[in-house]
């Protein structure tokens, strides 16, 4: 049958809603307003076209139920958590949600879910039901789909099968395509175009599913359902079935069945679909009618792009003579609208990502006709490559090609990406602050794993030697077809406790049946971390696993958790996680299949727990102290902790503790260095100062005009409060009746990595196109973190003559920073790179950071505080009003927010009004060496300064007015500083002893601020038999009596009865004193003008030996060797 298709949408043009007149919003306005515009997000337009079949079906007197079912996974992670908030909406639609153990079981329960009237007993009419899943639990459920498809539905229920496909791979081990699956299983497939699609589209994916007794895909691609847009409600309807012959048993699942039949049906269920899909207008022509000869075909994001590209080109449909084509169903795609869009075309262009769905059905249905239009697709007619099949694309480049389909120019980039000399910082994911997979995935010397699916893959980029993968459940199961082939014995296979309850319990049983040697590291973390956190799906303990790894046949099994003494009366060996190493290298060399248990709570559930009141606070917190810190970086290499932060000191790099960031781990307190002091029971002061007075004057109103479509891109690191920004002003942008875009790109950012927002703001929806910020299309680039600014995807969004960027100045480290921890941090490269990118005026740094500690005790508020100075700079075009409502519908630290939003007002229109450290200039030479000096004699006496001060007044004369000679004595003074003022004993005594510091903790801290000192003395430590080094141990605050009597005995220092200095350490750094300064001083003598870079280089040499015991002994080493080769 031929039916005119027409849109199901809302028509361009209708009015823009805002909430009623004395009614308040709310954010459950998403799931209960029954009619107009709300804001949702892609999963949650997912659950409220689930409350609307539920009200169809009653206002159409049905009494049905719904059901959903199926596993997280990137694009759709946080689909069961939303589903979980918006429980009490879903139960009075009689919705039930039950998470799925895995993906294919879900389907099967949703298989379930339509044979209600099977067997005696249904309560309702009939179940509606919706499974969803990433592309890797559409490959794994296939068997389930295609079992069920071919059983079919229930006429008063029916089917949607959501395909969470992320095409680009942000967080997949592959990009994924599920088109392809689900026709091998001849099931029909819908394609939403956008969010405003999904609550129609979805209803009309259950009347298909009614109707032809067929389960129906709908593609839930990155692009779209992480989405948030402003969408109209679709008005009520009821669907038109189309008039084509059934079979007189219908097409609806049955009992008894049989194969063959089901199969038969298969054909009749496509036919169905297709001719729903018809009488129901799911299929768009648009444009041109008469004397069109070129035409567009499209679908899903794909659409979004086109309308995107045309719009940037200039182009109107109409006008040019341009039929379009927007396919919802697109397969099998119905061969009567084909025909009706291509009648009297010439030339027709295929848009579609990945590999080819829509474009081969044309090819099929026009092959051997001689009037057949010709067909530009992934390449043209001549055969040359066109539109790519990998990837995702990129709407600068689809304009591209339709200028070209379309005979037109080119269209112009401003894009801001000039070449950049050096590398830039780059933000790559890593393990959260305190992660139990930073130590959980080290391995003994010699040894290597495989990785698994979760967070602990991340070890794969660390040098720990974690190599290869397997899909999610096949852990290990590559080495039972590697192992009797090599010589290598043995392997340890990483599994996260997610994946072991998921699948992966069945790769044991397979490799225990092997016979093969592995040893399975079991990270039981009590949460699904890499999708968000969420319980698993079912109860899983530690004693559990146990139980069912004995009951498989294991040698041994062994748990190592952060609180053992919890697991005593477990049946078998439990230790703290310093056994690890040991045990590794104990199972290693054992037979068959061994296991360890590692048992720590993820570090951001336990901050999240945390905030809920649901695990116990941290009951002491770290700090280092400065100056007794060397730098050396090894508290870095025993952590792996990001918490672990550069400070910048006039005497070099040393480390702090982002108390912000930690999560309490402490295992940087193996690093071997006496700097760490932790204080129990304290905690951050929240609020350090006083809020400014000028926040209680009048600020301006900034002139705001929203005069044609505005994209910001905002950029930051994940677990940082990015996305919570975006929902602000997404929110905001929605009170003041705007139509709204919002796509929030996190991939693996929560765990460190970046985090990309891109909001897209106009009068008109039909003003918004692609989500996505495309080149040279931002107007404001909200820099909550400046690395991520710059990052390749981010910088190329800016058009020099007319982006703005409001950036924090603020260097928050990257994870190099923890791999290399002598590496240079490079933390002027970005702004100065944004300064080359953008026209003068228009970047707008703040410290945004600095501003948010000073005031909050907390660098959390920085990014709001960020967007309140955007705001004020007239560069937001959203209300003020409208954002403070949204931070308060926001809810968790709504007044904290509204203070940090109005100071980053402040500092845009009076900066003297708060309060900013003041600006660092770098020394000079002559100021460097009266600090040292001074220093010197506070270490020693003044004799002892003056021989500093002597060898440096020599190499003062000598290269007198010589070009490089201030580089030089810099590192000449540094270098002799630096052996002089060795931390022995009496230093540390001294430094930690220190009543300014002391007093400096209570600044910031609050509670009980008696100190805890973890120090390894000489003469009183024993060696760690796991490690070879001394042992540290914990001194209380009556140990400060003894560190002040000692300071006060620093003038044995050297002597003979000095009882420290008979220790090696001590002798080693007496000589190396004595073999740098008598070096130097004979360099002087004979250095010539033309060695004086070489002789720089020699004189800061010996900065690198720093640290404490074996971290120092390493460090001398390695100088010696390369002064034996200067």
């Amino acid at each position: 049958m031929k039916m005119q298709p027409t849109d199901l949408r809302p028509p361009a043009g209708a009015p823009e809603a805002k909430p009623a007149e004395g009614q308040k919003p709310a954010l459950s306005d998403r799931y209960s307003k029954p009619v107009g515009r709300i804001l949702v997000s892609g999963t949650q337009a997912l659950i409220r076209l689930m409350i609307e079949q539920a009200a169809a079906d009653k206002a159409a007197g049905l009494h049905t139920a719904g059901y959903v079912s199926g596993y997280r996974g990137s694009p759709l992670a946080g689909f069961d958590t939303e589903m979980a908030r918006a429980r009490p909406f879903l139960a009075g639609a009689e919705v039930v949600f039950q998470p799925g153990l895995n993906e294919d079981l879900a389907a099967t329960a949703v298989w379930g879910s339509q044979q209600t009237d099977l067997s005696p007993g249904a309560r309702h009419d009939g179940v509606f039901a919706m499974w969803y899943g990433k592309g890797p639990g559409v490959d794994r459920s296939m068997d389930a789909i295609r079992h069920a498809n071919a059983a079919g539905t229930h006429p008063r229920g029916g089917v949607l099968l959501l395909m969470g496909d992320d095409h680009g791979a942000v967080s997949s081990t592959l990009p994924h395509q599920s088109e392809h699956n689900l026709i091998s299983a001849m099931v029909p497939i819908l394609s939403p175009a956008g969010v405003e699609d999904y609550i129609p589209f979805g209803l009309a994916g259950f009347a298909m599913s009614r109707f032809s007794g067929a389960w129906v895909g709908f593609k839930c691609q990155t692009e779209i359902v992480e989405c948030s847009a402003t969408v109209e409600l679709p008005a009520r309807r009821d669907f038109t079935l189309p008039d084509i012959a059934l079979p007189t048993d219908g097409v609806s699942i049955r009992w008894p069945d049989n194969q063959l039949a089901q199969e038969k049906r298969l054909e009749i269920k496509l036919r169905a679909a297709q001719g729903f899909a018809v009488a129901n207008n799911l299929d768009v022509i648009s444009g041109a009618r008469s004397g069109a000869k070129r035409g567009i075909v499209a679908t899903g994001k794909g659409w979004r792009d086109l309308t995107g590209a045309l719009a940037r080109l200039g182009v109107d449909a109409h006008a040019i003579g341009l039929r379009l084509y927007k396919v919802g169903l697109i397969w099998p795609l119905v061969p009567e609208t084909l025909e009706a869009f291509a009648e009297g075309l010439d030339e027709i262009l295929i848009v579609e990502e990945k590999r080819p769905v829509i474009e081969d059905q044309i090819r099929v249905q026009f092959y051997g006709r001689s009037t057949a239009p010709r067909l530009f697709g992934k390449s043209t007619p001549k055969g040359a490559p066109l539109i790519s099949a990998t990837a995702e694309l990129d709407p600068l480049g689809l304009a591209e090609v339709v200028a070209r389909f379309l005979d037109l120019p080119a269209p112009e980039t401003a894009a801001s990406e000039l070449p950049v000399s050096e590398p830039m910082p780059f933000r790559e994911p890593y393990f959260c602050s305190g992660c139990p997979h930073s130590v959980s995935t080290r391995l003994p010397e010699g040894s290597r794993a495989t990785a698994g699916i979760g967070c602990s893959m991340l070890a794969v980029g660390m040098d720990r030697h974690v190599e290869t993968f397997t899909q999610m459940g096949g852990e290990g199961a590559n080495w039972i077809g590697h192992a009797p082939f090599t010589d290598e014995r043995h392997l340890f296979v990483h599994m996260g406790d997610g994946t072991y309850f998921h699948s992966g319990l069945l790769a044991i049983r397979a490799a225990v049946a092997a016979k093969v040697n592995a040893t399975y590291k079991i990270l039981f973390n009590d949460a699904v971390a890499m999708t968000g956190g969420q319980k698993h799906d079912g109860e899983l303990s530690v004693p559990a696993i146990v139980d069912q790894l004995r009951a498989e046949g294991l040698r041994e099994v062994v748990v190592i958790s952060e609180t053992p003494e919890v697991w005593t009366s477990l049946p078998v060996k439990v230790l703290g996680r310093d056994a690890l190493m040991g045990e590794q290298e104990r199972l290693r060399q054992m037979d068959g299949i061994t296991a360890i248990i590692y048992d720590q709570v993820c570090a951001a559930e336990k901050r999240r727990r945390r905030k809920r009141g649901s695990f116990p606070q941290m009951d002491e917190r770290v700090v280092i102290h400065p100056e007794v810190c060397e730098g050396c970086g090894d508290c870095s290499v025993q952590s792996n902790c990001i918490s672990v932060e550069p400070l910048d000191t006039p005497l070099g790099l040393k480390r702090q503790i982002n108390q912000s960031a930690c999560n309490g781990d402490r295992s940087c307190l193996k690093g071997f260095c006496p700097s760490f002091i932790t204080l129990p029971g304290a905690v951050p002061r929240k609020t350090s100062r006083p809020l400014p007075e000028a926040l209680k004057d009048e600020l301006p109103e900034p002139a705001i005009t929203l005069d044609s479509p505005r994209a910001i891109l905002m950029t930051g690191i994940g677990g940082t409060g990015v996305i919570t920004v975006s929902a602000i002003l997404t929110q905001a942008a929605y009170l003041d009746g705007l139509a709204v875009l919002t796509l929030d790109q996190t991939g693996l950012a929560q765990k460190n990595g970046a985090v990309m927002s891109h909001l897209r703001l106009a009068r008109q929806a039909s003003d918004l196109h692609a989500p996505r910020i495309g080149t040279g299309e931002a107007d404001l680039l909200l820099g909550f973190d400046k690395v991520v600014a710059v990052s390749p995807k981010a910088i190329r969004t800016l058009d020099a003559a007319r982006s703005r960027a409001v950036v924090d100045s603020h260097f928050t480290p990257t994870a190099s920073f923890v791999k290399n921890p002598s590496g240079d941090l490079k933390t002027a490269l970005p702004m100065a790179n944004l300064r080359k990118q953008l026209a003068a005026g228009s970047l707008f740094p703040l410290d945004a950071t600095e501003l948010a500690e000073t005031y909050f005790g907390d660098a959390i508020a920085s990014n709001i505080l960020l967007t309140g100075f955007a705001w004020q700079s007239g560069l937001i075009p959203i209300s003020r009003a409208s954002i403070e409502a949204a931070i308060a519908l926001n809810g968790g630290g709504a007044a904290q927010n509204l203070q940090a939003f109005q100071i980053g007002r402040l500092a845009a229109v009076k900066p003297d009004a708060v309060i900013r450290k003041p600006v660092t200039k770098d020394l000079s030479v002559s100021e460097l060496k009266a600090m040292l000096a001074r220093r010197l004699e506070l270490y020693q006496n003044r004799r002892y300064a003056r021989r500093f001060l002597k060898l440096i007044e020599k190499a003062e004369r000598r290269v007198a007015d010589w070009p490089g000679a201030e580089a030089f004595l810099v590192a000449l003074m540094r270098g002799c500083h630096h052996v002089m003022a060795y931390k022995d004993e009496y230093e540390v005594a001294r430094l930690l002893s220190d009543e300014s510091f002391l007093q400096s903790l209570g600044d910031r801290f609050e509670g009980d601020l008696r100190p805890t000192f973890h120090l390894a003395p000489p003469l009183l430590s024993k060696t760690d038999a796991r490690t070879g080094r001394p042992m540290k141990r914990r001194f209380g605050p009556n140990t400060l009596p003894a560190f002040r009597l000692l300071r006060r005995l620093k003038g044995l220092r050297g002597t003979p009865f000095d009882p420290f200095g008979y220790h090696p350490e001590r002798k080693a750094e007496r000589a190396l004193r004595e073999d740098y300064l008598g070096t130097m001083s004979a360099l002087i003598e004979s250095l010539q003008q033309v060695d004086l870079n070489e002789a720089t280089r020699r004189a800061g040499s010996v900065l690198f030996v720093k640290g404490y015991g074996p971290v120092k002994a390493l460090g001398l080493e390695q100088m010696r060797e390369a002064f034996s080769q200067g």
